[in-house]
């Protein structure tokens, strides 16, 4: 039987713009909405302003040609407009897709062809990339716009028609008359195409609509409404998370916004800086991934910031090993701030579950469903009916994707239509600890990643936390190698800068800390990092890969031996 959530909220059926300022031309407050964190006295954008400019933006691009429907690719690194950007392309009527900064030319391009994108807004850095993608992809030069509001683009690139900033922005005096366009449909009008992060194979765009949009920012509103938390006068959330990415998209670029909260924005991750914006800015929001909060645990250079405005400390993306949310916790006082996990993926517009807003300590689970969601557990073709017992977590409510973009096949394989309620196969192993609404969420592993060794199923993730453990290693990632016709773990690591440890060492301390069928009999290999997308999560893909060529050199090298 699924497990319902314990809280439900009205869902408006309305545009997100709709949701986030109620309506084109009523006043809107002054309060900051966004501060650029490296030019906070100047680069300042107001709620208010926040709705200007996505006008002004979604004017331009309607006066450009843009047609209800058409998809815009944003090739940009996080900045204070990167949300207006977004909202104005809706407010046109159109479909946002973001692209990350690092892409090459042949993954913009992909992702160009794969949407059908009919402009690209690009950062001034990142115009050469946009260049040749689009000539790859067939996309006229004229339909690139340099996002450049300071004027610092390369003047060469108009030789190449590239047009400029100033081309497609609209005045403040049309902008402010301007009316968006409102979808007829909301539970079926496409918002935007945020692509997944491709760890298994291609990126798939996947269609999120406007009433999904909406329906996971009234999970937010719910949240904040019932929690324990007292209130602060002066609140502040800290964004370095990547903007162009569904999870920062949403709770950075519209969620806090609506919830009044300032967001300070990083151009892009530094450690150091993070913890100097902490205590200058005096955040009290921070959601951060699995790497910061090893981070924060483990560098005792974060124990010299003044990190005592902080309140809320949220991690998701994967597992986290409960010692090392413990050791993060010291940071503070005892009690006075606790980790909270939490489990979403792309296609449920990136919230599946929330903590326990009455929460007063520390669980280590990823929370409970979300509200208006329910959530069940497959084993095979069988739903799991007790607490304890590990399956696939299958997920229904409004958040859940419209499907993927022009790919029938794959949203056939993942969605399923029980009784007209759509469930999606998330591909996560998961357990309860109860049956009941509210019950806690412990994410195990993916589906697709497990180690079958002998007849047992191992968790990378589980060996992942229990090596993270060591002082002596900061990062780690495992995944399955086939070593004499059977599948069995092997180890990245990423040791502690000046460490002397080996891997015979540690693989004689796995040996007496796990069951057998858990050593670590692929091999361990000592590396610089474990490659990661930028949300956090490991690209097991790479490493599998990786794995492959190590080992089949040393089937030659033996071979020639």
């Amino acid at each position: 039987m699924p497990i319902q959530s314990r809280w439900s909220t009205p869902l408006p059926e309305t545009s997100l713009q709709k949701w986030l300022f109620g309506s084109s031309f009523d006043p809107l407050p002054d309060r900051p909405a966004f501060i650029d964190a490296e030019q906070p006295d100047s680069q300042v954008v107001s709620f208010s302003d926040f709705r200007l400019w996505s006008k002004k933006i979604g004017l331009g691009l309607q006066n450009a040609g843009l047609r209800v429907g058409d998809r815009v690719l944003l090739l940009s690194g996080n900045h204070v407009l990167f949300p207006s950007l977004f909202v104005g392309v809706l407010m046109a009527g159109g479909v946002f897709t973001g692209a990350s900064p690092a892409f090459t030319p042949r993954e913009v391009a992909y992702q160009l062809r794969d949407s059908g994108a009919s402009f690209i807004i690009v950062a001034p850095q990142l115009v050469k990339t946009a260049i040749e993608a689009a000539k790859s992809a067939g996309l006229p030069a004229n339909k690139i716009f340099v996002f450049d509001e300071a004027g610092q683009a390369d003047p060469d690139t108009a030789r190449h028609g590239v047009r400029k900033w100033d081309d497609l922005i609209a005045g403040d005096a049309e902008a402010i008359a301007f009316d968006w366009v409102e979808p007829k449909d909301p539970r079926s009008t496409t918002c935007c195409l945020n692509y997944s992060s491709g760890t298994t194979g291609s990126p798939k765009g996947v269609e999120i609509t406007h009433f999904s949009y909406v329906a996971n920012g009234e999970t937010a509103l719910c949240e904040d409404r019932v929690s324990v938390k007292p209130k602060q006068a002066n609140e502040g959330a800290l964004c370095f998370l990547p903007l162009y990415h569904a999870a920062a998209q949403t709770t950075f670029g519209v969620n806090y916004p609506r919830l009044g909260v300032p967001v300070y924005i990083m151009p892009a991750f530094d450690f150091i800086k993070m913890l100097q914006h902490i205590q200058n800015f005096k955040i009290t929001k921070l959601i951060t991934a699995p790497p910061i909060i090893r981070a924060l645990a483990t560098a005792p250079i974060a124990a010299k910031f003044d990190l005592s405005s902080v309140t809320m400390l949220g991690c998701g993306t994967a597992p986290l090993a409960p010692q090392l949310a413990s050791d993060a916790e010291k940071l503070w006082p005892k009690g006075d701030v606790f980790l909270r996990q939490a489990w979403g993926m792309t296609e449920i517009t990136c919230t599946g579950t929330v903590g326990d807003p009455l929460q007063t300590k520390r669980l280590d689970s990823v929370g409970e469903v979300a509200p208006n969601a329910a959530i069940k557990l497959i084993d095979g073709d069988k739903e799991i009916l007790e607490p304890k017992v590990r399956g696939e977590l299958w997920f229904t409510g409004p958040t859940l994707m419209k499907g993927y973009w022009n790919n029938p096949k794959a949203t056939n394989e993942t969605i399923v239509n029980e009784g007209g309620t759509r469930w999606m196969k998330t591909g996560d192993i998961a357990y309860v600890d109860s049956m009941a609404p509210g019950a806690n969420i412990h994410i195990v592993d993916r589906v697709k990643e497990l180690i079958k060794v002998k007849g047992f199923q191992v968790a990378p993730a589980e060996l992942e936390a229990l090596l993270l453990e060591r002082p002596d290693i900061v990062d780690a990632g495992v995944v399955g190698v086939i070593v004499n016709g059977e599948e069995a773990p092997r180890a990245y690591l990423v040791k502690l800068p000046g460490s002397k440890t080996t891997t015979e060492e540690i693989a004689k301390w796995m040996e007496m800390t796990t069951a057998k069928y858990k050593w670590l009999r692929g091999g361990i290999v000592f590396t610089d990092a474990i490659p990661r997308v930028p949300s956090g999560k490991i690209l097991r893909r790479v490493l599998r890969e990786r794995a492959q060529t190590e080992m089949s050199r040393s089937v030659r090298a033996a071979k020639l031996a």
